[in-house]
């Protein structure tokens, strides 16, 4: 059965502003630091309980229920050679849109949202070229944080389309990604 967010605790983030570019959603996976930009994250939730979804991509680890919306739920620690490990319900899951779908990511921990100045940001390329899931390194606090490029790591549809809890999702045709439910 599917678990719902109910009393999960959810962190609005707010609406994208001209300034998101500069912005960043700062979270951890294992002990490295990582941010997402401000603009292609929705929301934080704490994690609950996933569904398996058989015969999945490899990076999907099931589906969740979020407000009737069933969302895949992907864990991106291979991408970074990170050790693979369950998700658990001390985790969080952050609510993001690829150009193609809406996303639960499996993280650690969310520390906060962060302005970056021209300063403390370098572009992936004049670090290392070719870096692909990487769209930028930060420099905070003597720290480096890796900007992820959500759209470089899941470059595909995980699922043919996101499906209302309710209905089947096999009885739905697939969807186009320009035909994508609002939510």
């Amino acid at each position: 059965m599917l678990a719902s967010q109910g009393a999960a605790a959810s962190t609005p983030v707010g609406s994208p502003t001209k300034s998101d570019s500069q912005q960043i959603l700062l979270f951890t996976m294992d002990e490295p630091r990582y941010a997402l930009q401000l603009a292609v994250v929705e929301r934080v939730v704490q994690a609950v309980e996933i569904m398996p979804l058989p015969m999945a991509p490899p990076l999907v680890v099931g589906v969740i229920n979020i407000q009737g919306q069933v969302i895949p739920v992907v864990d991106i620690r291979a991408c970074f050679n990170l050790p693979a490990r369950e998700p658990n319900l001390n985790d969080h899951f952050i609510l993001a849109r690829t150009l193609r779908q809406r996303v639960a990511l499996v993280v650690d921990a969310v520390s906060g949202i962060r302005h970056l100045t021209d300063r403390e940001r370098v572009a992936a390329d004049q670090v290392m070229p070719g870096t692909g899931y990487i769209y930028g390194v930060a420099k905070i606090d003597d720290t480096l944080v890796l900007i992820c490029d959500l759209d470089q790591i899941l470059p595909f549809d995980i699922v043919p389309a996101t499906a209302p809890a309710a209905g089947s999702a096999a009885d739905a045709p697939a969807a186009s990604s320009a035909t994508e439910a609002p939510g």
